[in-house]
């Protein structure tokens, strides 16, 4: 029979997370056999032995195809109908109560994308710079990925999983909320969403403030919209919403505001969006509501840290290198 070292060997030559399966096939090799000669034993046993790894690798092969075919069902495309890119983005902004500074910096950022930048104080819910505000202010759009951070939040919320939890996606394909968030993966989104149910999804995506206006008193903002039940299981059900936002309308306000409370510790404050120095001096913030969500912040971040170090938003890394950022595509 092979030592212990011997088969662990042999075993990490196959696939090293085979490693406690095969000693413990090794442990359980028929004992009771007719004797034989030393060197015919443990030929023998090396054979036997040889070929159950063999077989365990064949068969860990397929399950591991099966599942990554199974994953890939999951995978949506956003759809865009307009261009990428537009001129004059900042045509008809109010800016004479905005930070020039933080104005300028997002609109280098931003360039010739046809997008919205909204800078925002998360300590105050000021915000600081809205740069292509019919944008920022319009009905919004399905938030796709994004809505992963409030499905994430209410699982964690309900003790459904901590960021180490492995979640089953087939086979033996599991996967925990840190590599889930940092590779924004829609399976495990998916099956978060099943395991909470409409009722929690929607409960906690009001909590965090989708589906009502972000701010106060800012003219020409829009709602959004948040369905009233689950979308038909023919279009993924809550799992695609969980996954997709698959049936969600989520504004620039509204994102930027839940993202504002994570950073703060739990606080949602209504959005503020001063028009003139005067209103800068008087500014006072608003507390819109306080979120229970202070216990859980450290292990969504990690999943949203691990994006930026090694996951979608990975390239952002070239430029932030002082300080650690969060994010989420």
């Amino acid at each position: 029979m092979f030592k212990g070292t011997s088969l662990l060997r042999l075993v990490l030559t196959l696939c090293a997370s085979l490693a406690l399966v095969g000693m413990s096939f090794a442990a359980h090799i028929n004992t009771n056999a007719p004797s034989k000669s030393k060197s015919q034993k443990k030929v023998s046993e090396s054979s036997r032995t040889r070929h159950r790894m063999h077989r365990l690798a064949r068969s860990r092969s397929a399950n591991v195809r099966r599942a990554s075919l199974r994953t890939r069902r999951h995978h949506s495309y956003e759809r865009f109908h307009m261009s990428s890119f537009a001129e004059d983005l900042t045509d008809g902004d109010v800016t004479a109560g905005e930070d020039p500074t933080v104005r300028q910096a997002a609109i280098d950022a931003l360039g010739n994308m046809n997008g919205t930048v909204v800078a925002i104080e998360p300590t105050s819910g000021r915000v600081l710079a809205m740069v292509n505000q019919k944008l920022a202010l319009s009905s919004g759009a399905q938030p796709c990925s994004t809505i992963k951070l409030s499905v994430a939040l209410a699982a964690l919320s309900e003790g459904l999983i901590s960021k180490e939890t492995p979640v089953s996606l087939g086979g033996r394909y599991r996967m925990n909320l840190t590599t889930a968030l940092a590779h924004s993966n829609n399976a495990y989104f998916e099956e978060l969403g099943r395991k909470l149910g409409f009722e929690k999804v929607a409960y906690y995506a009001h909590q965090y403030g989708l589906g009502e206006l972000a701010g106060y008193n800012i003219a020409g903002e829009q709602v959004g919209a948040y369905p009233d039940q689950a979308i038909p299981e023919k279009l993924g059900g809550v799992g695609k919403m969980c996954s997709f936002g698959e049936g969600v309308s989520m504004t620039p306000l509204q994102l930027g505001a839940m993202v504002s409370a994570i950073a703060n510790g739990g606080t949602l404050y209504y959005l503020q969006h001063p028009t003139n120095p005067e209103e800068v001096a008087n500014f006072q913030p608003r507390v819109k509501r306080q979120l229970d969500i202070a216990p859980v912040i450290p292990d969504l971040s990690d999943g949203m840290a691990g994006a930026v170090r090694f996951g979608t938003a990975r390239k952002l890394r070239i430029n932030f290198n002082e300080e650690e950022i969060l994010g989420k595509t």
